[in-house]
């Protein structure tokens, strides 16, 4: 237990003096190098988590948790296949689709697009497609008509109604020779899923309209399965896997972006050292202000042996004193953290309009918009990793104020 006489010379050491101005200097580095260091790691945290759970949501919401696709190319008997899938519990949705890379072109204007062909009602139950369409009607999604990103419109100045060109890979023959196929379709409607690559590499169409297409009749590329609960993804594949064995293969998202993920979570972990490395920088100024508070109140220590005042209290004051620092920073650096994590966006675009700069490109970091999560377990880590950092840097300070002899410091007064 701290008694009020420890807490009362503990408050009396952290006020600022003339004659321990120097000291009170360090300690204010002290307390503003924790500040940072926990608002910082935070802020770092928080921007990283939304990174990953967007780019989570994103993707899962675009695409399916697993595909079963054919072995031996196209996809003829996936009406037989589905059927199976269908059965399996934990399974909410299959989707046949059709994949394949085109060329988009507007007059003098072309660009590499993924084509994705899916049936109009897959397109409903998505809703992350469905609440995407910007411009146009999702009822003109037939026939001859196909959906474009935002980025794609604005580059080639296209709108719906507009008319655009795809030319396949495939070649066809004529009588001058093979030539690549082509054919035009109307726009029926612009999309902005907020995912950059989305937004300006890829044009849905109907699903028997991507058939004729890619020359794919009753056949597609394979079939998406959505799951009620992504966390049962492997005892689901692994069913999937016996159904459909000797009939199709089976893949699941993480195969597709396990090395994005994993870069993702190597610089997370990367980020988190690196910062917590600010902390302990900061803890060592407060070992440096304390031993000079120390050595500064030496004669005061030796009276106050001679009082009667035991070597716990000795030691029980001067960690007080250096822990309040660190503690006290750690207090405000986590609600400065968790504001700023909080309203990030916010702050985000007050800063570009201050500066007149991009700061967050959607075409570098694949979202439009900065993404923040509190965890709130990572923000008790940080905060309790601080406190135990703040009060371990006060323990050798305070043993050497603890171990005074009060007649040796008193010797030549």
């Amino acid at each position: 237990m701290i008694s009020p006489f420890e807490r009362m010379m503990a408050w009396r050491y952290l006020r600022s003096k003339k004659a321990e101005g120097f000291v009170s200097v360090i300690a204010g580095f002290s307390f503003t190098g924790i500040l940072l260091g926990v608002a910082t790691l935070i802020i770092v945290m928080s921007v990283m988590n939304g990174f990953r759970q967007e780019l989570f949501s994103r993707i899962l919401g675009l695409n399916g948790h697993m595909n079963v696709y054919s072995q031996q190319g196209p996809f003829y008997d996936y009406d037989y296949v589905k059927s199976k899938i269908t059965l399996i519990d934990g399974v909410a949705e299959v989707a046949p689709i059709i994949e394949g890379q085109s060329l988009l072109s507007k007059g003098p204007n072309a660009r590499g697009v993924m084509v994705r062909g899916l049936e109009w009602k897959e397109f409903v139950n998505r809703p992350s497609l469905k609440g995407s369409i910007i411009d146009g009607d999702l009822d003109n999604f037939k026939d001859n008509r196909v959906a474009i990103g935002t980025v794609i419109a604005q580059k080639m100045n296209l709108r719906p109604g507009d008319k655009v060109r795809l030319t396949s890979p495939q070649v066809k023959s004529t009588p001058f020779g093979s030539m690549p196929r082509q054919r035009s379709y109307e726009i029926a409607f612009v999309f902005d899923v907020e995912m950059y690559e989305y937004n300006s590499g890829f044009v849905f169409m109907p699903l028997l309209t991507a058939q004729t297409f890619f020359q794919l009749d009753g056949a597609v590329s394979s079939l998406e399965v959505f799951l009620k609960s992504a966390d049962q993804i492997d005892d689901i594949r692994k069913t999937i896997e016996l159904a459909v064995e000797g009939q199709a293969g089976v893949y699941d998202w993480r195969d597709t972006n396990q090395s994005f993920f994993n870069a993702l979570q190597v610089e997370r972990n990367v980020m988190f050292l690196i910062l917590t490395l600010i902390i302990i920088v900061a803890a060592f100024n407060i070992i440096s202000s304390m031993i000079m508070l120390v050595k500064d109140k030496t004669h005061d220590i030796a009276i106050m042996r001679t009082m009667g005042a035991t070597r716990g209290s000795m030691l029980r004051i001067f960690m007080l004193t250096g822990a309040s620092i660190g503690m006290t920073g750690t207090v405000f650096g986590a609600s400065i953290g968790i504001a700023f994590a909080m309203n990030i966006e916010a702050i985000r675009q007050f800063l570009e309009g201050l500066t007149g700069t991009e700061l967050f490109s959607e075409e570098i970091y694949f979202l439009s918009q900065l993404p923040a999560v509190i965890d709130w377990r990572e923000v008790s880590t940080v905060v309790i990793m601080a406190f135990v950092l703040s009060i371990l840097a006060t323990i050798i300070p305070a043993m050497r104020a603890a171990r005074l002899d009060p007649v040796e410091a008193l010797r030549y007064e």
